[in-house]
């Protein structure tokens, strides 16, 4: 035993809200180990009584799985002032009543990022979660007509957004905002202050996710995202065609450098059958995605097939888990919910 096999164990604790563990933020400050007794020091800055506790409650049980260990002291000590980088993640707030925030985006925009959103959010509705859509597509705002409802929402005396709910899913988009066709033409800081808005002046209630449906490509709302709440991770949507794949890659990468985990990539339209003959035609090429989530070493959640009711439950305002909920196209839906969850669970 070792302080590197102590240290390892540690990191498995995360910072609570965020990503990022415990020994990376720096609230490990040392561990001694003197067999055996292992010592852990840990330093705090401002992080309030039930914070710190919950932390060394988590040591305490991580390190009493190892059975060399027969004795563990804590320190606490004032820990000196954090980097510029950790105090702007420490001030992201946790949204009350969140458990898990996810991120639904693509590097490119026209491969079904929206589409995958929605139904996703319905799929983990369905496996009795409590969920909540936010619609931070600023530019593009599509989750209105694609759930079925257009109406301002209503406003509490404390002057919080009641979220609208439809098909079980709590819901906020900027789209229930604008007039008419009005394009939203927002410079950086106008972005950050929306989301900002959508996300802390709303009351979703207790919810066990809220997915986020970002704009395509990488850029303001989705830095904007990360630094303003704790984001677990992050779904990849992208089609099997190269051009598509090499923006996925993007996609992934800058929220890799933004520390937030990766729940795993959905290859869209992956393929079309038809409906007389039953053949199997690979439309935009095939297992791209599959091949590209190898080579970034992350999840593959699952492929969505072409399917003339997937457009039509858009159009509709019923997204096709809810209308059609035993087709094939929203059984891999709800196994890509599942490896979600799952995914988050391990995170």
């Amino acid at each position: 035993m070792t302080q590197e096999t102590i240290l390892e164990r540690l990191k498995t604790i995360h910072y609570p809200g965020f990503s990022r563990d415990i020994v990376s933020f720096g609230v490990v400050k040392e561990v001694i180990v003197e067999w055996p007794q292992v010592k852990v020091v840990l330093a705090f800055t401002s992080e309030p009584v039930e914070k710190r506790q919950w932390i060394q409650n988590e040591c305490q049980k991580v390190l009493s799985s190892l059975q060399e260990v027969k004795s563990i002291q804590f320190e606490i000590v004032q820990a000196l002032e954090r980097t510029k980088a950790d105090r702007t993640v420490l001030e992201r707030r946790e949204i009350p009543g969140v458990k898990n925030l996810i991120a639904v985006a693509s590097g490119k925009g026209g491969v079904g990022k929206s589409t995958v959103a929605v139904n996703l959010a319905c799929a983990l509705q369905q496996l009795g979660k409590k969920v909540g859509l936010l619609d931070a597509d600023i530019y593009g705002p599509s989750v209105p007509m694609m759930m079925g409802v257009q109406e301002k929402p209503r406003v509490t005396d404390h002057n919080k957004l009641l979220p609208h709910v439809k098909h079980g899913i709590s819901m906020m988009s900027l789209g229930f905002f604008l007039e008419g066709d009005n394009p939203v033409i927002w410079r950086g800081p106008m972005v950050t202050g929306a989301i900002r808005q959508l996300l802390n002046d709303c009351q979703w209630g207790e919810l066990d996710y809220l997915v986020v449906d970002l704009p395509p490509g990488t850029g303001d709302a989705h830095i904007s995202l990360v630094q303003l709440a704790p984001l677990k991770g992050a779904v990849i949507v992208t089609t099997p065609q190269d051009v598509a794949l090499l923006d996925a890659k993007k996609g992934v990468l800058m929220f890799q450098k933004l520390e937030v985990e990766i729940l795993g990539i959905v290859e869209n339209m992956s393929y079309f059958i038809c409906s007389h003959c039953h053949h199997k035609t690979d439309i935009f090429s095939q297992g791209g995605g599959l091949r590209e989530a190898k080579r970034l070493n992350v999840p593959f959640l699952g492929e969505i097939p072409i399917d003339p009711a997937i457009r039509l439950g858009g159009d509709d305002g019923i997204p096709i888990v809810v209308s059609l909920p035993t087709s094939e196209v929203s059984k891999a839906f709800l196994e890509i919910a599942r490896k979600v969850d799952e995914n988050s669970v391990l995170i």
